[in-house]
């Protein structure tokens, strides 16, 4: 039987981040963080996701003056905080050797400028590293996202003040100097490119809060200023813990001309070269030209100080992680084509590829074409820590899940990655499903966009009984893990009708 022979240690796992499942917004000490101001929204602008992902000083005093949960899903999450046992358990069930996650940096300085850590919160990182050290599960620890202290907001004006990187710094050195003895890889920053599209969530910025200023080049100080703060922590990994593996973070949405017109070639081009910029920065250690070039175009003025341009030169990461959920097509002149989306981003809709339930275009080839591009233009170790498929899961009265539309949406990626890693000479750390259990969407924030592998019984205004139920995709997963490093590629052409508990027990 032929089959697909990886590396024996190579990570298969599952992805989440803490404000998304965590809940326990106000306990134990955490401080409030940007996610939870974030309202539940369902019917976002899609056409404007500068709009849809901006946020107003009003606002935030709005999210303040309610403390409740009931309109701010991330401040509930699916409550992980208290179910984190089972949760891992579950997933260690399945086979699992990888789990990444973050930290709520809230948790563990509740204003970001406290001059001691929480202890409570730095305990209960403690313990969930070690639960999954029990089940033999490598935790991939991300320190930064989408959740800076909302002090940090209010009082610095978040990534923008040039204090907030000793803040992170200091942040990030307690983390590590805690847990290092339990988590060898480490994300800095999630999605570091996503400053530029949602530069609120990403990095906590408000445009009203600066009148006077370029809030575009508010958005590239800001930018600068966190990839300061990265090669700050990678220097202290590399000369502290030399063991640890630090990575940098992009998003990878690959983007294709609408035809073959050398015009929309060149905008596809030109692109992607925007989103290669950020692991250029972290990987060769220095600002592209045609970046310096567009900043200089554009009146857009970088502050740095005497020894950023070493510190980042120096001080490059291990390897480069992404997220992949899917592709777009753009043209030059879009004038009159069907707008479509993506992950935070949208585009020209390609008539060759399906959608998903939110429009999000399905191609697993786009995966392949995105390892075999970052691998040739760094020769440096990938890892996949997000992929997976947002839908509308039903409970049926027997309490099952039969989601064969995201079993063929990892079938049919994790294929074409197998065949990348045969085929096409790739170096690759491990794969992250997203997600865990269900959680709650970054962008709507709404849980009824299910990604998990595990059902939670919630709803998106907060009620149920957040009991958890196993997918048939999970079983799906489990079954693919059961075969080890020797994958049948008869497994991908099984028909999915029968994915259950019986089909693996």
């Amino acid at each position: 039987m032929k089959s697909y022979q990886i590396d024996p240690n190579f990570l298969w796992g599952v992805a989440t981040s803490a404000n998304q499942v965590e809940g326990g917004w106000n306990e134990d000490g955490k401080g409030m963080s940007i996610a939870d101001c974030l309202r539940y929204r369902p019917q976002l602008d899609v056409t404007n996701y500068k709009a849809a992902n901006s946020i107003s000083s009003k606002q935030v005093k709005e999210a303040m003056s309610d403390l409740s949960t009931k309109n701010w899903a991330k401040r509930h999450g699916v409550d992980f905080y208290h179910n984190y046992h089972e949760d891992i358990k579950q997933l260690a069930a399945m086979g699992i050797s990888a789990f990444r996650f973050s930290i709520s940096w809230a948790r563990i300085f509740p204003n970001g400028d406290d001059q001691e850590p929480n202890q409570a919160g730095l305990d209960y990182y403690l313990d969930l590293v070690k639960e999954m050290n029990k089940y033999n599960i490598e935790p991939i620890m991300t320190l930064s996202h989408y959740e800076i202290p909302l002090n940090l907001v209010l009082n610095y004006d978040a990534w923008y003040d040039r204090r907030v990187i000793d803040f992170f710094d200091k942040f990030a050195k307690t983390v590590i100097d805690y847990l290092h003895d339990y988590v060898k890889y480490w994300i800095p920053i999630n999605e570091i490119d996503s400053i530029i599209r949602h530069p609120f969530s990403s990095a906590g910025l408000i445009e009203d809060r600066f009148p006077n200023k370029n809030f575009k080049n508010v958005i590239y100080q800001a930018m600068h200023n966190q990839f300061v703060a990265s090669a700050r922590i990678i220097k202290y990994c590399h000369e502290t813990y030399p063991d640890l593996k630090i990575g940098c973070m992009i998003t990878s949405t690959m983007v294709y001309p609408y035809n073959s017109d050398p015009r929309n070639v060149l905008r596809a081009t030109e692109i992607m070269r925007n989103v290669y910029a950020f692991s250029d920065i972290q990987i060769r250690g220095k600002y592209p030209k045609y970046l310096l070039k567009k900043l200089k175009e554009e009146d857009i003025k970088i502050e740095e100080e005497a020894d950023d341009t070493d510190l980042i030169k120096e001080n490059t990461a291990d390897f480069i992680a992404f997220s992949y959920y899917s592709s777009v097509c753009t043209a030059y002149d879009t004038t009159g084509l069907q707008v479509t989306k993506a992950n935070r981003i949208n585009g020209v809709y390609n008539k060759y590829l399906p959608e998903s339930e939110w429009g999000w275009q399905i191609d697993p080839i786009g995966l392949r074409l995105s390892l075999i591009k970052l691998y040739d233009r760094y020769q440096k170790p990938l890892f996949i820590v997000e992929n997976g498929l947002g839908a509308s899961d039903v409970l049926t009265s027997d309490k099952k899940i039969h989601d064969d539309y995201r079993i063929c949406y990892l079938r049919d990626h994790i294929q074409q990655m197998l065949i990348s890693l045969v085929e096409d000479g790739i170096d690759l750390i491990g794969y992250c499903v997203w997600g865990t259990t269900d959680m709650i969407s970054a962008s709507s924030n709404q849980i009824s966009k299910r990604y998990g592998l595990i059902y939670v019984d919630l709803d998106d205004e907060g009620n149920g009984t957040y009991k958890r139920y196993r997918k048939d995709s999970y079983y799906w997963y489990k079954k693919l893990l059961s075969f080890g490093n020797k994958i049948p590629m008869s497994f991908f052409d099984e028909p999915l009708t029968h994915v259950n508990e019986s089909a693996v027990s």
